[in-house]
C-alpha cells in the first residue's frame, strides 16, 4: 500500500512541475520576447470592434493603428505594447480602454552551417534547437551534433553563445551548426 501512495505522490509532483514549467515558458515568451520587423500582432480592444485588427510590425518597427497613428512596437514586449496602446487610446479617445495583444505570426528564425537545407524557417512557439535542425533536413555528415552557436535577435553580430539541443529558440535567432574536425 505504501508503494502505491509513494507512486501517486511522485506522479502528482511531476504533474505539478510540468504545469509550472509550461507556465514559466508561456510567461517567458510573453514577457521576454521583443517584437520586431515581420511580426504580426492581433490587437483586441474590448467593446470597440473598429479598433481591433491584425497589424504587421513594419521595417521601421512600428504599427499603423487607427485613430492614434504610428505606434512604436519594435524592441517592446507584448505587455509594453499593450500599455502603450492603452495610454494613447485613453488620451482623448476612450475612457478606460481594455486592450489585449497576441502575436499571430512570428518572424522566422535562421539556421546555417552543417545542416542539409540551411535557410529561414517559420517559428513555432516553444520550439527547441533540435526541432530547428529537424526542419532543416537534419545534420550533414560533418556536423558537430551536440554543439550549436546561437545569436539572439537584436544582439550584435559577434555575440554568438553556445547552446544545447534542448535550449529554447526565439523568433529571429540565428543558429549555426559548426563542422566537426574528426
Amino acid at each position: 500500500m505504501r508503494f502505491y501512495v509513494l507512486i501517486a505522490v511522485i506522479f502528482f509532483m511531476a504533474a505539478g512541475a510540468s504545469e509550472a514549467d509550461s507556465a514559466d515558458r508561456t510567461q517567458s515568451v510573453r514577457d521576454i520576447y521583443t517584437l520586431g520587423s515581420g511580426d504580426r500582432v492581433k490587437v483586441t480592444v474590448y467593446g470597440e470592434d473598429d479598433l481591433s485588427g491584425v497589424f504587421e510590425v513594419s521595417g521601421t518597427g512600428s504599427i499603423a493603428y487607427p485613430l492614434i497613428g504610428e505606434v512604436e512596437a519594435g524592441g517592446k514586449t507584448i505587455r509594453e505594447l499593450e500599455k502603450k496602446v492603452v495610454t494613447k487610446l485613453a488620451n482623448g479617445y476612450l475612457r478606460k480602454p481594455r486592450v489585449s495583444i497576441e502575436v499571430t505570426n512570428y518572424r522566422p528564425f535562421y539556421i546555417l552551417g552543417e545542416v542539409k537545407r540551411p535557410g529561414s524557417y517559420a517559428y513555432v512557439e516553444g520550439m527547441k534547437i533540435v526541432n530547428a535542425v529537424a526542419m532543416s533536413g537534419g545534420f550533414t555528415y560533418r556536423a558537430r551534433k551536440q554543439r550549436f552557436l546561437v545569436r539572439r535577435a537584436g544582439a550584435p553580430k559577434d555575440s554568438e553563445t553556445e547552446a544545447k539541443p534542448d535550449d529554447l529558440l526565439y523568433p529571429g535567432d540565428v543558429i549555426r551548426v559548426p563542422e566537426r574536425f574528426f
